[in-house]
């Protein structure tokens, strides 16, 4: 099973934008949940600048912040940053 990702971003957001169409786009996608920063002040103070921020969802319920993606990777390469980082079925 594909562990499950949360992506905090806010609307607007290219970059956020960008890294949801790339992520939906790997072969198989993994389980994405977004959440808008914006509605949430608590969120929005922690993540304002950083977004798109990508983190992972463990068995436990725990949440894992994954490093910075970079906007070049896609497709293997993405799915290979993925599997580095725990987040993919190959991990």
């Amino acid at each position: 099973m594909t562990p499950a990702l949360r992506l905090y971003t806010r609307a607007g957001c290219c970059l956020c934008e960008g890294l949801e169409q790339r992520l939906r786009a790997l072969n198989p996608a993994p389980m994405l949940e977004l959440v808008d920063i914006d509605a949430d002040p608590a969120l929005q103070n922690r993540y304002d600048l950083e977004v798109p921020v990508l983190a992972l969802l463990d068995a436990e319920g725990g949440l894992h912040q994954l490093p910075r993606v970079s906007p070049r990777l896609a497709g293997e390469q993405l799915q290979s940053w993925l599997s580095r980082h725990g987040a993919s079925p190959a991990a």
